[in-house]
């Protein structure tokens, strides 16, 4: 299949951007034609289909239900990495933990990509609270992108993925799996056994009842319009325990939106 012949117009693009839009939230701005003719070549070599008229016409249609998931799954962005954004793990630390003097503590990693965000807040928690083991944790990991789930849910990383682990962690909470040129470290089970991973699209329905004492929802909203945002910071408002903390991408922050929350530092936020 030669990717050169098969043209994606303004049509298609069209199309394809509603598609997500209305399955995921994400907002496709003008400019963005290349990136997603790149992403949908995959779908189209992978099925043997010759245009991008029959592809869409194909996930659109009932039987294309499945497909539709995987092109929204090819869509979204999953860049990550472990301690990302390392000021927030910081406060996370030295001031929400200390604070917290129950035995039930929830947290949810709203958009966990492949993992290394909830494993870094359980690799923290099991650093900073000695009696971990002994308390009702449990920390939520959330994606859209099943794929990604299935990356997390493995808890296998190349030598590459595991930018942000210091060599003391890596030994105390990895195993090494594979030597040689493709070193692949797998994630300890005292800290796998802390994460429970479920496939949630943010705009649908929320079946976990809360309330969460922190969320994470960090570098997902830049790719929502104004409305989702709104819609979204409303939600988790709802679902935080008072007094809970909601932490977002530091290229983000809620000023965009209505909100009550009460500003902490960078991309941190209190009810």
């Amino acid at each position: 299949m030669n990717s050169l012949a098969i043209d994606l117009n303004d049509q298609h693009f069209k199309r394809v951007c509603n598609l997500v839009y209305q399955l995921s939230g994400i907002h496709l701005k003008n400019g963005k034609e290349a990136l997603v003719k790149t992403r949908l070549m995959k779908r189209l070599r992978k099925l043997n289909i010759g245009s991008f008229d029959d592809y869409i016409n194909f996930i659109e249609s009932e039987a294309g239900h499945t497909e539709l998931g995987m092109m929204i799954d090819v869509m979204t962005t999953n860049k990550t990495s472990f301690f990302r954004e390392l000021a927030h793990f910081d406060f996370l630390s030295k001031t929400i933990l200390p604070e917290m003097k129950k035995n039930k503590i929830r947290l949810w990693s709203a958009a966990c990509s492949s993992g290394q965000e909830p494993y870094s807040i359980a690799i923290l928690l099991r650093e900073q609270m000695p009696d971990v083991d002994s308390l009702d944790i449990r920390i939520l990991a959330t994606d859209i992108s099943r794929r990604m789930l299935e990356e997390a849910s493995a808890g296998q990383y190349v030598d590459d993925k595991m930018e942000g682990i210091s060599r003391e962690l890596l030994h105390k909470y990895f195993s090494k799996t594979k030597n040689g040129p493709d070193i692949e470290y797998k994630i300890s089970e005292k800290v796998r056994k802390m994460i429970s991973l479920a496939s949630l699209n943010l705009l649908g329905n929320w079946p976990m009842k809360g309330p969460f004492d922190v969320i994470f929802c960090r570098n997902v909203m830049i790719y929502f319009d104004r409305p989702t945002q709104q819609k979204l910071v409303d939600r988790f408002w709802n679902i935080l325990e008072p007094g809970g903390y909601l932490f977002v991408g530091h290229s983000e922050g809620l000023s965009a939106v209505k909100h009550k929350f009460k500003y902490v530092q960078a991309a941190i936020y209190r009810k």
